[in-house]
């Protein structure tokens, strides 16, 4: 794992041909059908101090996942997405990135990691509370629940 830089971006629109539909939906929270340039440069090219992205590979250099962490001005609360390749998935890669970015976040000092999800994300909203995440529903639509995490929340293993 480690950050997206400048030169990512072939790979990581490359990476997003391996993506489910539904996956793209959860993402980005849309119909999306293919990632546009624009949220490519947002995810390889932040000149944002409080914007943090990530790739996870394979051991054989393959891009298998992505995550971003956007924080706030005062980098009190992070919003997190992560998004796995559907052939590495029920793998434990969501597991292993969602930690690594858990612990990014406390090493950070942002005080709240949280993520919107659709409440069809079954799979995500049970590992984030596995982690020690705090599932909510959104006040605003019922369709979504907020998932959160304190700093030094202790994370499982």
């Amino acid at each position: 794992m480690r950050r997206a830089r400048l030169d990512d971006e072939p790979i990581v629109a490359e990476f997003f041909t391996h993506v489910t539909p539904e996956d793209l939906r959860f993402r980005f929270l849309g119909a999306v059908k293919e990632v546009s340039h624009e949220r490519l440069v947002a995810m390889t090219r932040s000149d944002d101090p409080h914007v943090h992205n990530f790739l996870a590979f394979s051991t054989d250099g393959m891009l298998i996942a992505v995550a971003t962490l956007a924080a706030d001005p005062a980098d009190r609360r992070g919003e997190v997405a992560i998004c796995i390749r559907e052939d590495r998935k029920h793998l434990g890669v969501s597991w292993e990135f969602l930690g690594y970015v858990a612990r990014y976040a406390d090493d950070h000092g942002i005080e709240t990691i949280e993520s919107i999800e659709s409440r069809e994300n079954r799979a995500a909203i049970e590992l984030e509370r596995e982690m020690g995440f705090i599932v909510t529903t959104d006040p605003d639509d019922p369709t979504l629940v907020l998932v959160q995490r304190k700093l030094g929340a202790k994370l499982p293993g």
